[in-house]
């Protein structure tokens, strides 16, 4: 029963992003380094830069900063000067930038189409529906636990507003645990179809998005949350199989 409403509440967190953090855009602009988000899952305002982040097809490494949290909020504050979150960092530029907005701003001029959307879309759109995900998942993935920190970020592909990937997320955020995340937002129709139906009806479908051409030489499909571990060269796919993984191995 535990599980079913787990699930239950994470699809409805995806329903209330009416569609975004699902799609990316087809000819992105890619950085050169990853950009760097210290980052806290379940906060509203860091789920809105994550949402872009899915649709300028942007990798980026998460430095995860629950409340509580030694590991990486008092490099943030060096970082930046003060612990707040979101807190985006971009080697290419050495920017570092706080507020959600200014964030997505910067993005959208930077390595979007130079569109910046409304300071009153985000605060009447995006915030309340992401403060509405946060409650629905009960703020999981908030508050820090005890850990043992890997020698090496872990890998993963995921996009922000997959019910599954959500899962993964929550326990690497709680048990701050830094990770590259590499977003496979959808940008072709066949992206929308279900894996095991595509690779029987659309067997020689190949995507155009490099990260899920990567994914699909790594295990075969695209499905995510997909996690490599290169501290144990573990990779494995299924979020309930992950989050096992992760807390056999990394929980203090």
């Amino acid at each position: 029963m535990t599980s079913i409403l787990n699930f239950a509440s994470s699809f409805v967190g995806t329903l209330l992003a009416e569609g975004r953090g699902v799609a990316a855009v087809k000819n992105p602009t890619h950085p050169v380094l990853p950009l760097e988000l210290y980052d806290m899952e379940s906060c509203p305002f860091c789920r809105i830069v994550r949402e872009v982040l899915t649709q300028l097809d942007l990798n980026v490494i998460i430095y995860p900063c629950p409340s509580n949290g030694t590991r990486y909020r008092p490099i943030a504050e060096q970082v930046g000067g003060k612990q707040q979150f979101p807190l985006l960092v971009d080697p290419n530029t050495n920017k570092r930038i706080y507020e959600s907005h200014d964030i997505i701003a910067y993005l959208y001029q930077k390595y979007g189409d130079g569109q910046i959307e409304s300071k009153l879309y985000t605060r009447l759109i995006r915030t309340p529906s992401s403060i509405a995900i946060s409650a629905v998942r009960l703020f999981k993935g908030s508050k820090a636990r005890k850990s043992i920190p890997p020698k090496q970020p872990l890998i993963l592909y995921s996009f922000e507003s997959s019910p599954f990937a959500r899962f993964v997320r929550e326990v690497l955020s709680e048990h701050e645990i830094p990770y590259l995340l590499l977003n496979v937002g959808r940008t072709q129709w066949q992206d929308y179809v279900p894996p095991l139906v595509r690779q029987h009806l659309l067997a020689d479908f190949k995507p155009s998005h490099k990260n899920r051409l990567g994914l699909t030489e790594r295990s075969g499909n695209v499905t995510v949350p997909y996690l490599i571990d290169p501290n144990t060269r573990i990779e494995m796919g299924e979020s309930a199989d992950i989050v096992e993984y992760l807390i056999e191995n990394y929980a203090g």
